[in-house]
């Protein structure tokens, strides 16, 4: 069997409880199609990127599946047919993660709390930059003198 990361969103205006209803639907039909959930992870209700279908918030649901393709394809047709969901999305990894996700890792450090740099202050990009200079390219005249047709002069 194969292993799959499944992301759906539901809408804003439903409750919590709705929404564990709509993920405990979708392993059902995983688990009758002969595969199984490994791990389910409701994510919260968070901002969208853009409103979709009218809602500027959204359910976030992980599932880590381990399903024949059959039985991921009829889980994404049930919530193709679901009012509820607005968008999701499936892909086929190579393994499945242990643990909790990315999302509900949480994280040491946040990014106000880090001391701002000075203005001059670059990193650790070392004497060039990202800028790409090239450093001095001397006289003008000097680089003509080497190289006498790229004066530009007929």
């Amino acid at each position: 069997m194969a292993f799959y990361e499944n992301v759906f969103l539901a809408r804003q205006d439903i409750a919590a409880n709705q929404v564990e209803a709509l993920t405990e639907q979708f392993a059902t039909v995983i688990v009758e199609n002969g595969g199984q959930v490994t791990k389910r992870e409701y994510w919260g209700l968070r901002n969208v990127a853009y409103r979709i279908r009218k809602n500027r918030k959204a359910h976030y649901v992980l599932l880590n599946i381990e399903a024949p393709p059959a039985a991921v394809t009829e889980m994404e047709r049930t919530m193709r047919i679901n009012e509820d969901v607005l968008r999701h999305l499936t892909v086929r990894v190579d393994a499945l993660e242990e643990g909790p996700s990315a999302m509900m890792q949480s994280k040491g450090r946040d990014e106000r709390d880090r001391p701002r740099r000075e203005y001059g202050d670059r990193g650790d990009r070392g004497d060039r930059g990202d800028r790409g200079d090239r450093g001095d390219r001397g006289d003008r005249a000097e680089r003509e003198q080497a190289s006498p047709d790229a004066g530009g002069e007929a």
